[in-house]
């Protein structure tokens, strides 16, 4: 069935598209899971993130790998399991097995692991070349929280290492990193990324419907959003394209008077 044309909507560009990408969290789906997704979500979504450790123990990997090629969907390692390899000395083990399994991309950050950040550059410029690496910015420690000169450094020297794309730290749960406790963002650690990448080089975790929707009035519909619930890729795009009351006054300029 051929999608409705009739309403006047932000105009959104086509994969592989260089802004307004939708980073989604894999927390342990199955096969018919990845399969319904990409059914419906395909061509709203870019990159498939599979959290922390899931695809060291996914026995379902080599055909939700499958199904996401097809679908023209990158798959990424997600950083904790790096991180954890860094700590037990095994990181050339992690990418050996990484690009034998098929994955495009890996995420490099520091969040849980003691890793200076001249070792996060070094894992940086170890991946690339094999695959397409996303860094993160950020702590998982609610207690540890740096500065916005610190992130802005920090995303920049992480793109000058290699990184093609840094992600701002907010986790699944949308409650550190980029947001206090209750889930309000930090503007001045937005604003210091941007500072750091620039809009198209940078993403930020936005697992709420709040959030979202505060990037993208802030930011516009071309803002890229990481740790997008599976469920929620429909979702985001409508809020994207100002279908829901949340961001639908976002688009005035869209609208004919």
């Amino acid at each position: 069935m051929s999608l409705p044309t009739f309403l006047s909507l932000p105009e959104r560009g086509s994969k592989p598209r260089v802004a307004g990408l939708t980073h989604v969290l894999d927390k342990g789906a199955s096969v018919a899971t990845t399969e319904a997704v990409l059914a419906s979500g395909a061509a709203h979504l870019d990159l498939w993130k599979l959290g922390w450790g899931i695809a060291y123990v996914d026995p379902g990997l080599p055909a939700k790998l499958s199904l996401l090629a097809a679908a023209d969907v990158r798959a990424c390692l997600g950083g904790t399991l790096m991180e954890i390899a860094w700590c037990q000395g095994k990181v050339d083990e992690c990418l050996d097995w990484a690009s034998g399994a098929g994955l495009s991309c890996v995420e490099v950050s520091r969040g849980v692991a003691p890793m200076p950040v001249a070792d996060k550059r070094d894992l940086i410029r170890r991946a690339v070349g094999r695959f397409v690496v996303l860094s993160e910015v950020g702590s998982k420690d609610p207690q540890e929280q740096a500065s916005p000169a610190e992130w802005a450094a920090e995303v920049a020297g992480d793109l000058d290492a290699g990184a093609s794309w840094v992600i701002a730290e907010g986790r699944e749960s949308g409650t550190v990193g980029l947001y206090r406790p209750d889930g309000t963002v930090r503007e001045e650690l937005a604003q210091a990324a941007l500072r750091g990448g620039g809009r198209d080089r940078v993403f930020f975790e936005a697992p709420r419907k709040d959030q979202q929707a505060w990037f993208i009035r802030e930011y516009g519909p071309e803002v890229n959003l990481a740790n997008i619930a599976l469920e929620d890729v429909l979702a985001l795009e409508t809020l994207r394209l100002g279908l829901r009351a949340d961001t639908c006054a976002v688009h005035a300029p869209w609208v004919p008077t």
